[in-house]
């Protein structure tokens, strides 16, 4: 879509606020049906059941809320961004797995003290039984994923292995449906509450596939993305332009990303979040890469003319959510593509860069940022050598003030490695710069 000029908002109420209040809101509302629901079902068959069934029905809406964290519903992602929405999943998928593992321990402990037995026999009985079974395989699934999930296992593994079994998740959660149908009374304690589950249900596999399915299978039929050029833009830096049909009604924005696929060049589940590097302009779309890998250094190899899958476009780093007339936007190294991007919206207002690198021979597209700044009177800091040179860490407090003085009163957007992006977000809280100013993408698939 064409480029457009950001908006300021100032005394309103920001996109990312109210889409917060919007998901807290459902969180709330459905939590108040699911304990009507669990209180007029009536008790179970002893105490420790009867708490057993209460943490089950709380992990089956633990469930509903993980598709719908994942299902990249655009007004969700827009406004909030899928790499926060990403760790939200993360630590729902934690609680859910204790919730899950509580569930369960309660309902062997309860029939055990029911049949006057061990918890072992128990174990065993309940295990023959079809509907116990499928809980009990849903619940392993949880943990294997849960525990290729932690950060010193996931570090081990490639991406395409732990995506592969995070898919698990899926057959997890179909075990678990089938399972609450068969074994739980508050399904069929009433009509409503047998409406409530099926429309919860078929609501958040609905989003879930429109979301990651429907949606990108559609766009790509219809605006058929395919390889314009290809343009070097240093020895380990590469720029792809794509271009398609109807390119001004896809709805991106200066500053958002897409997961790029392109047949023949990788295999179909190696995907690549790249930033778009400019603008959309309703004729085409630019993505500039660095070579860390296998994928991305192949970039330059793309034929002109092959076809490009696309998902997207993602991510709340956009002028949406801008609220103040001034604005700081911080880069390292690549990061810089989706600042270069947000550039070409900036028509009004005071608007400085600082862009991170070693030297000024890996500051990946320059001269266009010097370009774009010249024409809106914008100023440029180029910020070179290394990390912590001097003794003076480059995104403290004391460095940021003296780059930028005035730096509370402006939005601030960082992108940048993760450690640079940690650091600049620690200054600007050491600033106290408003948190509803500061804005940041982390974006990634894992």
């Amino acid at each position: 879509m064409v480029a457009e000029s950001h908006t300021v908002r100032t005394g309103t109420v920001l996109p990312v606020d109210a889409a917060r209040w919007a998901m807290w809101t459902f969180v709330i509302a459905n939590v108040v049906i699911v304990e009507a629901l669990f209180v007029s079902a009536g008790s179970g068959k002893n105490e420790v059941l009867t708490v057993a069934k209460f943490f089950g029905l709380h992990a089956a809406l633990l469930m509903l809320l993980q598709l719908l964290l994942v299902a990249r519903l655009p007004w969700l992602d827009r406004r909030i961004g899928m790499d926060r929405l990403t760790v939200w999943h993360r630590w729902v998928g934690f609680t859910l797995l204790w919730t899950v593992l509580t569930h369960a321990t309660l309902v062997v402990l309860g029939y055990a003290t029911l049949d006057d037995t061990s918890m072992a026999k128990t174990f065993v009985a309940l295990s023959g039984v079809p509907a116990s079974l499928l809980g009990m395989l849903a619940a392993a699934v949880i943990v294997v994923i849960a525990l290729v999930s932690t950060r010193s296992l996931r570090r081990r593994l490639r991406y395409e292995v732990w995506h592969g079994l995070h898919l698990l998740l899926y057959v997890a959660l179909g075990l678990a449906f089938v399972h609450q149908l068969q074994e739980t009374t508050t399904f069929t304690s009433s009509a409503f509450a047998t409406a409530y589950w099926w429309i919860l249900w078929l609501f958040a596999f609905g989003a879930l596939l429109t979301g990651r399915l429907v949606v990108p299978l559609w766009r790509n039929a219809y605006h058929r993305f395919s390889v314009a050029a290809v343009v070097p833009e240093s020895h380990d830096v590469v720029s792809v332009y794509v271009t398609g049909r109807h390119l001004d009604k896809l709805p991106a924005r200066a500053g958002q990303f897409c997961i790029w696929r392109f047949p023949g060049h990788n295999h179909w589940w190696l995907a690549n979040p790249f930033s778009l590097s400019a603008a959309p302009d309703g004729r085409g779309l630019r993505l500039t890469a660095k070579a860390v890998g296998s994928a991305s250094a192949g970039l330059r190899n793309l034929p002109v003319g092959s076809r490009a899958y696309v998902e997207g476009p993602y991510g709340a780093f956009t002028s949406l959510h801008r609220s103040r007339p001034g604005a700081l936007l911080i880069a390292g190294g690549v990061g810089i593509t989706p600042v270069r991007a947000m550039l070409e919206e900036q028509t009004s207002g005071d608007v400085v860069v600082l862009y991170r690198v070693r030297s000024e021979a890996e500051a990946v597209l320059l001269n266009e940022v010097r370009r774009l700044l010249a024409l809106r009177g914008g100023r440029l800091r180029l910020l070179t050598g290394r990390t912590g040179e001097g003794g003076v860490p480059p995104f403290g407090a004391g460095s940021l003030y003296q780059l930028v003085p005035d730096i509370t009163t402006r939005d601030v957007y960082v992108c940048g490695p993760p450690a640079m992006t940690a650091a600049v977000l620690a200054g600007l809280r050491d600033l106290r710069v408003p948190a509803r100013q500061v804005h940041a993408e982390r974006f990634g698939l894992a």
